[in-house]
């Protein structure tokens, strides 16, 4: 079967879309690809149909668990053979998935990056044949790009260590150094870096320069023009898109804010009711927009100066898919630099703490484990940045991660003790009997802290879990995990922990000078939106 009788037979398209047949061809080829395509520019067939036509599974990494739904949910619409791995699987899902990959009945599997630092999972993975991995938002590798995931920057070591034959990249911005970094990690040829021009002559793009007192009346007056109609506003504060929302209620415009630190079930009521079009406004930080694919969005206001030109040219890629007319405006107010320099400045570490963090990571047992969020509080320094650090030690050989698990499950019996205990011997029962009693009993969960139910019983903690797990499987009990922790292996000291530590510090200040410098670079391009568009063509 070729390429096309592929492509007709198990997508129903009669021709591929501009780009996408010399991408299949470099990884039928058996080669490493990377290819930047325009938001809505058909990447995920790019690895859907090889998929079909290799050997083995492809493993797809995916930064966002939506993302990976709505691409399963359409492969199995398919008939094709597909699954994620997430978070949001109850345990009988996940073991299922796990059956599907030991049958080697997946053609597809979804994961989101940090899953890969789970060193059972991986051990998994080396018992089945991978023979294509798939990196969505791939510019998270580069650490000069914007949306740096630390996460990534170990893909390529894991592709290595899993013997993955070819590997494809996909974004749909990047810079040509951010390119390059990309293709160094993969070792991608120049003749596999394929990519597509990002301009789209149904985009209007246009900047208005403004003072901060006239954003909110200038804002108003656009989206009046056409209430109705889906808009984007881009804000870089949760608590702008709050407020923004407010005054747009107040002037009887259908909006509401979407930003992280909304409770997981609000952003998904309001991402549906946007996406349906019953809300028509929406007001949202940068947590909104990566995966969504709503054909028909006529505006994109970016109220605040973006991060970068990169997050610019994605966000505004959201705009007129359907290949309508469509408005971008930038409300460029030089007050919003400020507020951009002090997330920078955040995520640079001091000196002194940053040598004191190291000092006590490289100083622990051979095998030991942490909490970011905890680590975060005692040294002062954001998450991010403490798993930036980390990331750097695995790669220059210093640590080793090993299995994430939880400091604490809360249990809840849906039968019985006794009933639960019919079906074991007696020596199950009484381990089960003195497992449950080194928990803190509440009115509705009992509350159990494994490390102590280690000591107290002189019990290996693995034998803990699974018999906590088993019982889950059976309907026994409910589960719910807390307190992640991610588990390490000490590998080696540092000869010279001055030097590491030097280079350490000068890596983020390397970081912080690069984020300035892309911030500059809005700016100047907000202060020429004459020719908005030819500026962005020549930066990217």
């Amino acid at each position: 079967m070729n390429n096309l009788e592929a492509l007709s037979q198990n997508f129903g398209h009669n021709q591929f879309r501009p780009g996408q047949e010399p991408v299949i061809d470099s990884l039928l080829n058996d080669r490493s690809a990377l290819a930047i395509f325009p938001t809505g520019g058909g990447k995920s067939l790019c690895y859907q149909l090889p998929a079909l036509l290799l050997d083995g599974l492809t493993l797809v990494v995916s930064p966002l668990i939506a993302l990976m739904k709505d691409q399963v949910d359409s492969l199995l619409a398919k008939n094709i053979p597909a699954a994620r791995l997430d978070s949001s699987l109850n345990a009988e899902e996940t073991r299922q998935l796990y059956q599907q990959l030991e049958k080697q009945s997946l053609k597809l599997l979804y994961v989101a990056p940090e899953r890969l630092a789970n060193e059972k999972f991986r051990q998994r993975l080396t018992q089945t044949k991978i023979s294509l991995l798939a990196i969505d938002e791939a510019h998270c590798i580069s650490e000069w790009g914007h949306n740096f995931r630390p996460d990534y920057l170990k893909l390529a070591n894991f592709a290595t260590e899993i013997q993955i034959p070819r590997t494809l990249c996909l974004t749909a911005t990047a810079t040509p150094q951010v390119a390059k970094d990309i293709r160094d990690h993969f070792n991608i040829l120049q003749d596999d870096h394929h990519q597509l021009t990002f301009y789209r002559p149904n985009l209007n793009l246009t900047s208005t320069p403004l003072h901060e007192h006239q954003k909110r009346p200038h804002l108003l007056k656009q989206i009046q023009e056409n209430p109705n109609q889906s808009t984007i506003v881009y804000t870089t504060l949760q608590f702008t898109a709050e407020s923004l929302a407010s005054y747009l209620q107040q002037n009887n415009i259908n909006a509401r804010p979407y930003h992280a630190g909304l409770r997981p079930e609000i952003r998904s009521e309001i991402q549906d009711q946007f996406m349906s079009g019953k809300l028509p406004v929406i007001c949202a930080t940068i947590a909104f927009g990566m995966g969504i694919d709503k054909p028909d969005i006529r505006a994109v206001y970016h109220y605040n100066l973006p991060k970068s030109l990169e997050n610019y040219t994605q966000e505004i890629g959201r705009a007129g898919r359907d290949g309508l007319p469509s408005h971008c405006e930038l409300l460029a107010c030089l007050d919003d630099q400020r507020t951009l320099a002090n997330f920078t400045h955040g995520d640079t570490p001091d000196p002194q703490p940053l040598d004191q963090l190291l000092r006590h990571l490289l100083d622990q047992p051979p095998e030991f484990d942490i909490s970011t969020y905890e680590l975060s509080r005692s040294y002062d320094i954001r998450p991010l940045v403490i798993n930036t650090l980390l990331t750097h030690l695995e790669l220059q050989g210093y640590l080793k991660a090993t299995t994430p698990f939880y400091s604490t499950y809360k249990i809840a019996f849906t039968r019985s003790l006794e009933h639960t205990l019919k079906g074991f011997d007696s020596q199950r029962q009484n381990f089960l009997i003195n497992l449950f009693e080194t928990g803190k009993k509440g009115p509705k969960w009992t509350e159990l802290n494994p490390d102590h139910s280690v000591e107290q019983l002189n019990e290996p903690r693995q034998k803990i879990i699974d018999a906590l797990n088993y019982l889950e499987d059976l309907g026994d009990i409910t589960l719910k995990p807390s307190g992640v922790r991610q588990g390490y292996r000490l590998l080696q000291s540092p000869n010279s922990f001055a030097e590491l530590s030097s280079n350490i510090h000068e890596l983020f200040q390397r970081r912080a000078e690069s984020d300035l410098t892309r911030l500059q670079q809005v700016i100047d391009h907000a202060q020429n939106p004459s020719c908005l568009y030819q500026n962005l063509l020549t930066h990217f």
